[in-house]
């Protein structure tokens, strides 16, 4: 494929997950209030964000590998499975995906009247924190480890299922599984990165707290994510 095209699906794999996970915590998480059984919880948000992956991975895996997000290129590169040329054109196309996908949820948001970002609450707009911003308040050394091991893990359960031993076309179905279990552990810690187009997206609509914090996860998912690809790039090897 060309890089236009793959540029392209890196965009709207990006902009489907933001949209897709993000507009599940947002719009669904609880819906009609606490306690309200139409609300789908932190669950649900958890299903959101994998499903996401999973439909986007059989859309456009093809295409681009379907990476949709900055720390998977990154630890793909270290795990010896992607060029250093093609990560700046990747993280460019999946972060403006993103965004692009924030501002639309935040258009489709703002259609009710009684919605409104409180920039000091944990998880503001689906936005990541830790200390104040956590939704379980946690400090940032737990909210720095929680993201770099679980991210570690994404990527080898990444480079796992697409080895070309692993059983062919069940990829994103493992990956999608892994996405939603990782935001099953860590919503109470980070309200769950692991991705810093996804970050990044909703902090620049959340308020000044969630920009202050951003740093937090592009260090800790892009740190994760090397030690995962290079613990891959090891285990993985055949010879």
């Amino acid at each position: 494929m060309s890089m236009g095209k793959r540029l392209a699906a890196e965009f709207l794999g990006t902009f489907w997950l933001v949209l897709g996970g993000c507009g599940s915590a947002v719009l669904a998480a609880k819906f009609g209030g606490d306690g309200n059984p139409l609300g789908i919880g932190f669950v649900g948000v958890s299903l959101a964000f994998g499903l996401t992956v999973l439909t986007g991975a059989y859309a456009f895996g093809h295409v681009s590998g379907a990476h949709f997000n900055p720390a998977v290129s990154i630890g793909l590169w270290a795990g010896g499975r992607f060029p250093a040329k093609d990560l700046l054109p990747y993280i460019v196309a999946q972060v403006l995906g993103g965004i692009v996908a924030a501002f639309i949820l935040l258009q489709i948001a703002q259609g009710n009247a009684s919605f409104l970002i409180d920039g000091s609450s944990p998880g503001a707009f689906a936005s990541n924190g830790y200390g104040a911003l956590s939704p379980g308040g946690y400090t940032v050394a737990a909210a720095f480890l929680c993201e770099v091991v679980l991210t570690a893990v994404f990527l080898i359960v990444i480079m796992g299922a697409t080895h070309g031993r692993a059983p062919a076309g069940f990829a994103p179905i493992a990956i999608g599984l892994a996405l939603t279990l990782i935001h099953l552990i860590s919503i109470p810690v980070t309200n769950t990165s692991v991705n810093p187009a996804r970050s990044t997206a909703v902090a620049l609509f959340a308020g000044a707290g969630a920009i202050s914090q951003l740093w937090l996860f592009w260090v800790a998912p892009i740190l994760g994510a090397a030690i995962g690809g290079l613990a891959y790039k090891w285990i993985g090897n055949d010879k």
